[in-house]
């Protein structure tokens, strides 16, 4: 594994002289003609969350011109150019190599403008301070693992997070969720449409949405009261239940159970409830053919003008704008 002492310092690398590392985000990527995305692999060569990454971007690959979009994969020990995109991918919580092998696997990383990591990978990184004060998606099954870099890293439960020019996902199935969507960031939502139908692949989850068993995995046996209030919040978005219902369902007084919220998911039930009904609104928007107004009646909120002024706030848009999204064809 990657020793723990190894500092942050140790992989740095000079910065990329090229107009590349000019890049913020990964959504600047779109400017680019030819797009380059490097993946190395290490580890298992046949896995679920390998495959997840490279056949969706393959597949987008031969329905673009030709040279619109490179996906090559490395594995360690080769040479590794540049790429707009580089990630790292691997599904082994403690994986071998020297402290040499593992620091020049970051050295070849950071050569890119845009990077991040898939699986387990993402732990490694994190561990050596690669990721200090950016959105990580661990795999659910690390979290004990993750929880003493809590100081230095934004651990979430969600299936991937794009945060700035830093990409992470926790792996497995979620893979593809995470590939298709840099497609629609890069090439527009009719693109990703070709590759979910090429794949049938029936929906694609979004960034926001969470590992349903990062919830228990993190809290467990510690906090049950917790995992079931959200438990019950999600089996009631339709007709949402008050804070007091909630509190006592669970056998808790309202003091407590927003303690719990506050301490653990640093929210309060309101607000933690609320979202749940919004990400659902979102999924059914881009994947359903329910009017708007159904999809707002469906998650709870009995006033279109609430539901879209909620949904603004949270997603910067309104949910017109988000089934307009769906409907813009990609830019090819």
């Amino acid at each position: 594994m990657i020793p723990r002492g190894m500092s942050a310092a140790t992989l740095s690398v000079p910065v990329f002289a090229s107009a590349l590392m000019s890049l913020a985000s990964l959504s600047d990527l779109t400017c680019h003609a030819h797009l380059r995305v490097a993946v190395l692999v290490v580890g298992d060569a046949d896995s679920l969350t390998l495959a997840g990454i490279m056949q969706p971007l393959r597949c987008a690959a031969r329905l673009l011109p030709p040279g619109r979009l490179e996906v090559t994969r490395y594995a360690p020990g080769q040479a590794m150019p540049a790429a707009h995109l580089a990630l790292l991918v691997a599904d082994d919580a403690e994986p071998a190599g020297t402290p040499a092998e593992l620091t020049q696997l970051l050295v070849s990383l950071r050569q890119s403008p845009c990077w991040g990591a898939v699986g387990s990978a993402v732990l490694w990184l994190a561990r050596v301070g690669a990721l200090d004060g950016v959105r990580c998606a661990v795999p659910w099954h690390l979290y004990g693992e993750a929880a003493e870099l809590a100081a230095q890293v934004i651990l979430t439960p969600h299936l991937y997070e794009l945060d700035g020019a830093r990409a992470t996902c926790c792996g497995g199935a979620a893979s593809i969720d995470f590939a298709l969507t840099l497609l629609t960031t890069w090439f527009g939502a009719a693109l990703s449409a070709q590759v979910q139908e090429a794949l049938c692949i029936d929906r694609v989850r979004g960034p926001e949405e969470r590992q349903r068993q990062a919830l228990q995995a993190r809290f467990g046996a510690l906090q049950p009261k917790l995992s079931e209030a959200v438990t019950l919040m999600e089996a009631n978005l339709e007709e949402p239940l008050s804070t007091d219902e909630l509190a006592s369902l669970v056998g808790l007084s309202r003091r407590q159970l927003d303690r719990l919220f506050k301490q653990h998911l640093d929210s309060v039930p309101s607000r933690y409830y609320l979202e749940l009904r919004l990400q659902r609104a979102r999924q059914l928007l881009r994947e359903s053919h329910h009017s708007i107004v159904q999809v707002g009646l469906m998650c709870g909120f009995a006033s279109g003008s609430h539901f879209s002024t909620a949904y603004g706030a949270l997603f910067r848009l309104t949910p017109r704008q988000e089934r307009q999204r769906k409907l813009k064809p990609a830019g090819l």
